[in-house]
């Protein structure tokens, strides 16, 4: 089981399986989202994800057709980006949200020909093209 929090510590959730799978995106809306070269998320099936507190925090942003990212409204901290297609019963969470450990997972790197140009990827995990 894992734990996690935004910053503020406001909102406070638990995942109730294994994260099954970690991505790297480096698509221009996670860049911006997070404000960093990529954005981690870890994939869990949305019935084992449960916000325990601050759920009335949450808030959610369309950021493009059948995508919405949730966010804590107090501080701005990113908690999850999920769609409506062709996984609806699956979430992306936030990984730098999490409050415990997490154990080695399989990864990659997704849109890698969206990458800041600043920025190497250079840990040799996969890389997929999505374009």
């Amino acid at each position: 089981m894992h734990h996690g929090s935004c910053l503020c510590g406001a909102v406070k959730y638990r995942i109730d399986a294994p994260i099954k799978s970690a991505t790297h995106c480096h698509c221009s809306q996670c860049r911006k989202g997070h404000g960093a070269a990529f954005a981690s998320y870890g994939n869990v099936r949305r019935e084992h994800f449960h916000f325990t507190h601050g759920l009335e925090l949450v808030t959610e942003y369309r950021s493009s057709p059948g995508v919405a990212r949730s966010f804590c409204r107090q501080c701005g901290s990113n908690l999850q980006w999920f769609a409506d297609y062709p996984h609806p019963d699956w979430v992306s969470v936030a990984l730098g949200t999490l409050d415990s450990a997490l154990d080695e997972i399989p990864q990659k790197h997704i849109y890698p020909e969206s990458k800041a140009d600043w920025y190497a990827i250079a840990d040799g995990l996969p890389q997929e093209r999505r374009s």
